[in-house]
């Protein structure tokens, strides 16, 4: 399997757990140092968000910590599955766990725009 690194890929997410907060109108901009990855992101439901962890070009692990646009702050973790699509774009199949939610999980679908 190709190694992937996300830096300097803008995405967006295409698909949202019934529990997630991020959709179509959030932006995420990463960059990446080695395997050292953070992003920035904002849109839709969240003021702000920032993500940092790191990835070995197959899986990307990182914590994250977000501002609503109502004012909830919220964090957690997730894991990661990179792939490329058909159309040689990076996708991001993410598996999270809030932790500001406890017991609270699901899985959302970031696609390379």
């Amino acid at each position: 399997m190709m190694k992937i690194n996300l830096d300097k890929t803008t995405m967006r997410v295409i698909k949202t757990a019934a529990n997630g907060v991020v959709n179509r109108d959030t932006i995420f901009h990463f960059t990446q140092v080695g395997k050292d990855v953070w992003a920035e992101y904002a849109g839709g439901k969240i003021k702000k968000g920032f993500l940092v962890g790191q990835s070995d070009g197959e899986v990307l692990e990182f914590a994250y910590c977000q501002l609503q646009t109502d004012g909830v702050p919220d964090s957690g973790a997730s894991t990661c599955a990179l792939s490329l699509t058909e159309n040689g774009k990076i996708q991001l199949l993410e598996n999270f766990e809030w932790k500001s939610r406890p017991g609270e999980k699901g899985q959302n679908v970031f696609m390379e725009i």
